[in-house]
């Protein structure tokens, strides 16, 4: 058994969804970010920097694991699923896995910051991270234009990408002429576990759809980024 300390973020997502395409049993337990519970001495016993997604593994010892990232690569391994054993095909699945990690998911999220959350608008710093985020998308979608999946089989790599390229229009980025990633995009639904592991802990798939719950939730979200 495996408790899943997250929220209804990308990269809570990451974790919800790779735990789901495994079809491994789980415990999400809520970590409200709003409420501060990010910041609880519990919670930093689990997770030392304070942010989600985070694991105990009660199978193994009680092992905590933070990191988004890890936590998909400690999965992996443990199951045999979603990544090689082979050192080549590994090492493009991990390759692409830290394309997210580096790249998508940083940028993505300071976009979130000054489009979305941050009291001021500082158009240099918006166009600075959506120019940036549009980029990236446009390596992911040559490269897509090769491969059905970016480590050419389907692996970690896909989800952690996904996790983020789907809420581009929270970011405030258009995908527009992108057909491999869109494609892409769309075909990740329909991988099993997918549509399971976004709606954990709770379903936000349609707030953007909401303008005042949008708002609401920006809102509170900028709480957080003054803290």
């Amino acid at each position: 058994m495996i408790d899943l300390y997250t929220s209804p973020t990308p990269n809570g997502h990451k974790v919800s969804c790779t735990l789901e395409a495994m079809g491994l049993t789980y415990n999400a337990h809520s970590i409200n970010l709003m409420k501060g519970d990010q910041n609880k001495p519990k919670f930093l016993k689990i997770s030392p920097n304070g942010r989600i997604p985070a694991i105990i593994d009660r199978s193994n010892n009680d092992l905590h694991i933070f990191e988004s990232g890890a936590i998909m690569i400690y999965l992996a391994e443990k199951t045999g699923q979603l990544m090689s054993k082979d050192p080549i095909k590994k090492a493009k699945v991990l390759e692409w896995l830290m394309f997210q990690m580096g790249g998508v998911g940083p940028m993505m999220g300071q976009a979130n910051v000054f489009f979305r959350y941050f009291p001021e608008k500082i158009p240099s710093a918006i166009d600075r991270y959506q120019n940036e985020t549009r980029r990236l998308f446009e390596v992911l979608d040559k490269h897509l234009s090769k491969y059905e999946w970016l480590a050419g089989q389907y692996s970690i790599a896909d989800i952690a990408n996904w996790c983020w390229v789907r809420t581009h229009n929270w970011s405030g980025v258009s995908i527009e002429g992108l057909h491999n990633l869109d494609r892409w995009k769309n075909d990740m639904y329909n991988k099993p576990g997918m549509k399971e592991g976004i709606k954990v802990p709770v379903k936000v798939e349609n707030l953007l759809k909401d303008k005042k719950k949008a708002a609401e939730f920006a809102k509170n979200s900028s709480k957080i980024v003054k803290k």
